[in-house]
């Protein structure tokens, strides 16, 4: 009994992918999005990617060194990953050392105190985006206004996001009201349209979410249960009160929703492993977020919906249980 063997969560099934394989072809796969918001931020948006994965890559770098005292893994990318994701919550006028706090955050916090890759509980990305949403409100609220590739931090405009603004005339101002004065769904689609790295743009989104599934680096599991799920919740309480609720096509494409569902729900780490549980999962979130939108203080929800879920994850596993291999199946 001296020689026990800890073994790992199943599935243990062989596969000739890399950690770095799957990583750079998520980056692939954010390529039309960061071209589209280079498009309408500037070199600003440049300038904010940079920052995060430079300071992502860096503290992971220097937490194996010097204290975990491990190899250093950043040659696997997934600390690039979590840079352009945690770049793309961010708006593009956010001062440089608050990327680099939350770079720390991400990175510190959210994967190397829970052992790195593989062991953390929450996705990075979100877990800094969240801890400066909430220590810094003011610059995480403040949103640029799209002006061309030539804005800078200094002329960039700013303003209200369409879901800001229908979360603060909700139960005062007819929605039907409200959807003239904001950004129209063909606004919403191209990323015509204020906000952070990755709110804008669904279509380019959809283009990386076709990659990802094109090289089976992820299912479609979450992404279309997320989607369907908000669709049919959103789409209930709209036909149930046109005036007081913004329609469902509205909510997928705006604000997070389309980068959450596809590039973050979908982590490995912090995801269910059965199918029947990534299903699960992926109502949650959904539910939640149209929940959290519709009648808490804030506008947006997704990123708070996919952390509790992450947060369930476990609970998940344990409730969806593949079978044991061999086990007897009992007929009638």
């Amino acid at each position: 009994m001296g020689n026990m063997l800890n073994v790992s969560l199943s599935p243990h099934e062989h596969d000739k992918e890399t950690t770095g394989n799957l990583m750079r072809g998520v980056l692939i796969a954010l390529v039309p999005a960061f071209l589209v918001t280079v498009w309408f931020f500037g070199y600003a948006a440049i300038l904010v990617t940079a920052v995060a994965v430079g300071s992502c890559v860096g503290f992971e770098y220097l937490i194996q060194k010097f204290i975990l005292k491990t190899e250093s893994r950043v040659n696997d990318l997934s600390a690039v990953v979590t840079g352009v994701l945690l770049a793309f919550c961010l708006p593009v006028n956010i001062p440089v050392g608050l990327i680099i706090l939350g770079s720390l955050v991400a990175i510190g916090v959210g994967k190397m105190s829970f052992g790195g890759l593989g062991n953390n509980p929450f996705n990075p990305a979100l877990v800094g985006r969240v801890f400066l949403f909430l220590s810094f409100p003011v610059q995480m609220t403040s949103w640029p206004e799209p002006r061309g590739f030539n804005t800078g931090y200094t002329d960039a405009l700013t303003g209200a996001t369409p879901l800001s603004v229908l979360n603060e005339s909700y139960g005062k101002v007819p929605v039907t009201d409200i959807m003239k004065e904001i950004p129209s769904h063909v606004d919403l689609l191209i990323g015509r349209m204020g906000g952070s790295l990755g709110e804008i743009a669904a279509l380019a989104l959809l283009i990386g979410f076709v990659y990802l599934l094109w090289k089976r680096i992820i299912t479609w599991h979450i992404p279309v249960s997320i989607l369907l799920t908000i669709t049919l919740f959103a789409g209930i309480l709209w036909l149930a009160n046109p005036d007081g609720n913004a329609d469902p096509l509205y909510h997928l494409l705006s604000g997070g929703v389309m980068l959450g569902a596809i590039f973050m729900a979908t982590d490995y780490v912090t995801s269910p492993m059965s199918k029947k549980g990534m299903i699960i999962y992926g109502v949650g979130i959904g539910l939640l977020t149209i929940i959290i939108r519709r009648w808490a203080a804030y506008p947006e929800g997704v990123q708070f919906a996919i952390l509790i879920m992450n947060a369930l994850t476990p609970l998940i596993n344990m409730y969806v249980k593949p079978k044991r291999f061999g086990e007897e199946v009992k007929n009638g």
